[in-house]
């Protein structure tokens, strides 16, 4: 009897190694989430908001034990720790500073942190909001389809903004143009100087080789490293504080949460639309750092995730973040894979991390004024100008020349006119690099002619040598991917090359099998294909097109009775095929008809035979012009189906005609014998088949054939001498 099989249940021993093996390996992204929740603390209060820095360490901390714990727990990597980002501490703190701007132009006076505190909340709520219904709608794979110079243009802008707002940690001034000359002050440029050499130093120590204790190790040493400098220059933290290279002494924040009925009431709230960009930047980054950290996450673990329960885990993380007055936050790449690298196994070492972050809103702010400012200050710096380097620098190897350009084009209106003007004109630049770089793919897979491809049908030796002689008569283009604008236009110019190149086109045939869609401009390209046809004579089949395409099409007013629509290749090459075996069959029937004509006039077959070789066959329509009068009579006619008159001016700008010739008769034979100027003007009354006789011809007969010239003025005369005769028969008539 066959047991099933039971999983062995890890002994309590087994489960302790592990839970302290997840312990010891968030050490590493505990101390890096410690580093960075202060330099994001610094970024976003600094300024005017520089006093209220207690309240940003702690709704920086609140942030992360929040975020940490819902992503720790959610998250479909095991090993994932969240909480707030670089790029989304960049735009948090934009938002931060819009605000301020907003109610100090309106009342200098107000208090700023409660209604900075209600902002960056309900603006982390509704990123909660926005990324839970990305996930539920299964809607958040169409983030992937931004295109990257946008994305990339987005990023670089918030890592320049990063650097920026380090040099403003360092010296309390923003880096613009119309400000450079308080950068000219010598204590200024030693205090900045100094904040570039450490994140000059991160990049040579910590950012080459990644040891989870380098960075925390060299911030605690360069902490100590000034303070003794401070000691053996004899300069006390209270002047170090004057001179502005230490943080100044903070009290205790006593934070609460910010949803405060007297906070709500006096609001700015007609500050509002002018913040509506900003917030959108901060759902935006948010969303596309959950995206690209996840994927990053996926390469480096080997695992699949999830990208709709990544974005409910963010969304309701950010959620709860808000509520409890933190701000905007995600999964965190690098410190989930210093969590992965230190061997954690399991979802407590997210939740260690929390644990650490909960514990730095206990810590005595008091403390942070012993914290230089360049040390922060050169984080940033280091963090901007690490993620400029990736997206400026690196990013160039990956892109086009126009990409890049965009890209740069992005960053700086980003930077001169803010997020939503960067976004709205980067994603237009970003449509018409594409549209420009998708025109330039081929929408024909392939071409061939009717002698190269035929269809299925078995035809007899007879009909095969037709279409073997007579097969480019029919050419078909084999269409792919989607028809817009750029590529559809190409297609018209092929068209137009194709029908210049083989005057002998009689049969287009495009295959519609690949097309995977067709927009209206491409059915103007295609109303310029039917008059190109028209135009040339070549009839249109269409083939393998789907209902969209055929509406689509039809709406355009491309489609109708002279087009062809089949519902395979094979049957439209078959229609063709049976339509040139038709006409030819039909030409060597009106061919026999018109050598036995010439044998009866000439006498003999051999004779007929060669000035059927000497003419030249001419198909006309009812009411066509021939022949004008005053022009040469270089060429005469044979009429072998059909009818024209022979109109003479009457004066007044009327005609007269003055004879009709049917079938089996000729026209021109006198002109082409006296070679004097046409006296009538010779129009087709009916469709006709001629065939025409040149003067060069004619010579060529007489010189090499003298009989076959000689029976041939013979027949002119009796024509003429019949023609004469009717003629005077018909004045007799008229005399009566």
């Amino acid at each position: 009897m066959a047991f099933p099989s039971v999983s062995p249940v890890p002994s309590p021993s087994v489960k302790l190694r592990a839970w302290l093996n997840d312990i010891f390996a968030s050490a590493a992204p505990a101390v890096l989430t410690v580093s960075f929740g202060l330099s994001y603390s610094v970024l976003i209060f600094s300024g005017p908001l520089a006093k209220y820095l207690p309240y940003g360490i702690a709704a920086t901390f609140i942030a992360t034990a929040v975020i940490a714990i819902v992503v720790a727990l959610g998250s479909t990597f095991s090993i994932a720790v969240g909480g707030p980002e670089t790029s989304t501490a960049a735009v948090t703190a934009i938002l931060a500073t819009s605000v301020v701007e907003h109610i100090k132009a309106t009342d200098p006076s107000a208090q700023l942190l409660g209604p900075v505190l209600l902002t960056l909340s309900a603006a982390t709520i509704i990123t909660g909001l926005v990324l839970c219904s990305l996930g539920l709608t299964r809607i958040g794979r169409a983030i992937r389809y931004v295109p990257y110079p946008v994305i990339g243009g987005f990023l670089g802008a918030t890592a320049l903004l990063i650097a920026l707002g380090g040099v403003r940690v360092i010296t309390n001034e923003s880096l613009r143009f119309d400000n450079l000359a308080s950068f000219a002050n010598p204590m200024t440029m030693y205090e900045l100087l100094a904040g570039v050499a450490l994140a000059f130093t991160i990049y040579l120590t910590w950012h080459r080789s990644r040891n989870p204790l380098a960075l925390p190790a060299l911030l605690i040493a360069g902490v100590v490293a000034t303070h003794i400098v401070f000691n053996f220059m004899g300069i006390s933290l209270e002047q170090a504080q004057a001179l502005g290279w230490t943080f100044q002494s903070l009290p205790r924040a006593t934070f609460s949460l910010p949803w405060h009925l007297s906070d709500i009431e006096s609001y700015p709230w007609q500050a509002v639309p002018g913040l509506i960009g900003n917030l959108i930047a901060v759902i935006f980054v948010t969303a596309i750092s959950t995206l690209f950290n996840t994927t990053g996450l996926e390469v480096a673990t080997s695992r699949e995730a999830n990208l709709e329960r990544e974005l409910n885990v963010a969304g309701a993380a950010n959620i709860l973040s808000g509520l409890f007055g933190g701000y905007a936050g995600c999964i965190s790449l690098s410190r989930s894979l210093l969590n992965f690298n230190g061997g954690a196994t399991g979802r407590l070492s997210g939740l260690a991390v929390a644990v650490i972050a909960v514990l730095m809103l206990v810590a005595d702010p008091a403390l942070l004024s012993f914290m230089p400012k360049f040390i922060l200050g050169g984080l940033l710096i280091y963090l901007g100008v690490d993620q400029l380097n990736r997206w400026i620098i690196e990013s160039r190897r990956r892109l086009s020349t126009i990409e890049y350009l965009s890209l740069l084009a992005i960053i700086f209106i980003i930077v001169k006119w803010g997020f939503i003007a960067g976004v709205l004109i980067g994603t237009i630049i970003g449509c018409a690099t594409f549209a420009l770089s998708a025109s330039r793919i081929s929408s024909i897979k392939f071409g061939f002619n009717g002698a190269e491809y035929r269809s299925s049908l078995d035809r007899s030796q007879h009909d095969l040598a037709l279409l073997a002689a007579h097969g480019k008569d029919i050419h078909g283009l084999n269409l792919q991917s989607y028809l817009f604008f750029g590529s559809a236009n190409r297609l018209y110019q092929h068209v137009k090359m194709l029908l210049e190149h083989h005057p002998e086109c009689r049969y287009l045939v495009f295959d519609f099998k690949l097309v995977t869609g067709i927009d209206s401009s491409a059915a103007y390209s295609f109303a310029q294909i039917r008059r190109s046809a028209i135009e040339n004579d070549v009839k249109l089949v269409l083939v393998n097109m789907p209902s969209a395409t055929v509406k689509m099409l039809r709406s355009g007013e491309f489609l109708s009775g002279d087009i062809r629509v089949m519902p395979d290749l094979d049957h439209a090459l078959e229609w063709c095929e049976n339509e040139i075996i038709a006409r030819h069959r039909g030409l060597e029937q009106e061919e026999g008809d018109l050598q036995g004509w010439f044998a009866g006039i000439l006498g003999n077959d051999h004779d007929a035979a060669e000035l059927v070789r000497r003419c030249e066959r001419l198909e006309v329509r009812a009411f066509d012009t021939i022949a004008r009068a005053g022009e040469p009579a270089d060429s005469m006619l044979f009429i072998l189906n059909g009818r024209v008159g022979v109109i003479v001016d009457a004066g007044g700008g009327h005609s007269t005609r003055v004879r009709s010739l049917g079938r089996h008769t000729t026209v021109g034979e006198m002109g082409l014998v006296s070679r004097q100027p046409r006296s009538a003007t010779i129009r087709a009354e009916a469709d006709s088949v001629l065939y025409m006789l040149r003067a060069d011809a004619f010579n060529a007969i007489t010189a090499s054939n003298p009989a076959l010239g000689q029976k041939l003025l013979t027949y002119f005369m009796s024509v003429l001498a019949e023609r004469l005769t009717f003629a005077s028969r018909m004045i007799g008539v008229l005399r009566r």
